[in-house]
């Protein structure tokens, strides 16, 4: 596995399929900036259907709404619909997630912990997502809320040390003394014996 953020300004997203976990992929999509993505949507979902508005589509992707693809997420399709619709979008060099299915994927999701727009991802390379997800959990632990004000914070000085021309190793040097000097990734003492 490639690990990758991809930037939904860049590329066309869409996802395809119904039910609960798609509204969670559908909401993930959003939060992660994929406002213009399409949501193809096979069965009645009223939640879907109202989370997408103006963006769903009726029925899964036909040829000429794959080729517009970059990204197809495939989510809650029975499995001989889903592998079909895999095929199809892969002949279109689209990339294509299915859930829960990794013979039919071109990627793997990302276990995924947003504060701001710092972004801490876990992959299991599909091998188990009930594994990520519990990293992830930890994660959540032991970078709260603050950490996308810090992240802002660094991104200032950041911008203000290029201004006064420092290179790559310099910023990176000032950033991780600025990270210790608050203090920001100090463990806190255990009572462990």
């Amino acid at each position: 596995m490639n690990p990758v953020s991809l930037d939904p300004s860049m590329l066309r997203m869409a996802l395809a399929g119904h039910g609960p976990a798609a509204l969670r992929r559908w909401q993930l999509l959003l939060a992660g900036g994929a406002e213009g993505a399409l949501c193809f949507c096979d069965e009645a979902d009223d939640a879907l259907t109202e989370a997408a508005g103006a963006q769903l589509r009726h029925g899964l992707p036909d040829e000429a709404a794959l080729a517009a693809l970059d990204v197809l997420w495939v989510v809650g399709v029975p499995e001989q619909a889903a592998a079909a619709l895999a095929v199809r979008a892969r002949a279109q060099k689209v990339l294509v997630n299915v859930e829960d299915r990794r013979e039919h994927c071109s990627f793997h999701n990302s276990a995924e912990l947003r504060r701001g727009a710092l972004l801490l991802t876990v992959s299991t390379g599909g091998r188990s997502p009930g594994l990520a997800q519990t990293i992830r959990g930890q994660l959540a632990r032991e970078f709260g809320p603050e950490w996308g004000e810090r992240l802002e914070t660094i991104s200032r000085k950041r911008d203000v040390w290029r201004q006064e021309g420092h290179g790559l190793p310099a910023l990176a040097a000032m950033t991780r003394d600025l990270v210790k000097q608050n203090g920001w990734l100090d463990m806190p003492a255990t009572n462990e014996e």
